[in-house]
């Protein structure tokens, strides 16, 4: 098993930029692939970005390809998520999760292992 801890969170105007992390603990965490996911008040859970065990191979939400950046450091257990360009729309709770699959599925079902969320507000 896996535990995860997110931390990052704040509050931007638009156009700023945060940075996410999830650290992790527990079990081999290059067994896990690490994808982002946020909820924000009347909107459905939303895939953000993923990346494999390695790192080698990420994925991205339409929403946010080419404005955020997700990278990992498994020597210290860590996947961040970079955020520019911020937008209202991209206010939300942001929760990283893991699961042993090669590379994580955008349907958050298949995930096992959560952090417990960090609050990222934009204001315009």
């Amino acid at each position: 098993q896996v535990q995860l801890h997110n931390s990052g969170g704040g509050s931007v105007q638009t156009g700023g930029s945060l940075r996410l992390s999830c650290a992790a603990s527990g079990s081999a965490f290059d067994t896990y692939a690490v994808t982002w996911f946020r909820e924000a008040p009347r909107r459905e859970r939303e895939f953000v970005a993923t990346i494999d065990r390695k790192g080698g191979s990420v994925r991205y939400g339409a929403s946010v390809s080419g404005r955020f950046t997700i990278s990992r450091d498994n020597a210290k257990s860590t996947v961040d998520l970079h955020m520019t360009d911020l937008y209202p729309e991209d206010t939300a709770v942001y929760y990283c999760a893991a699961t042993t699959a090669s590379i994580g599925p955008s349907n958050s079902n298949y995930y096992p292992y959560w952090g417990q969320g960090t609050q990222v507000t934009v204001s315009s």
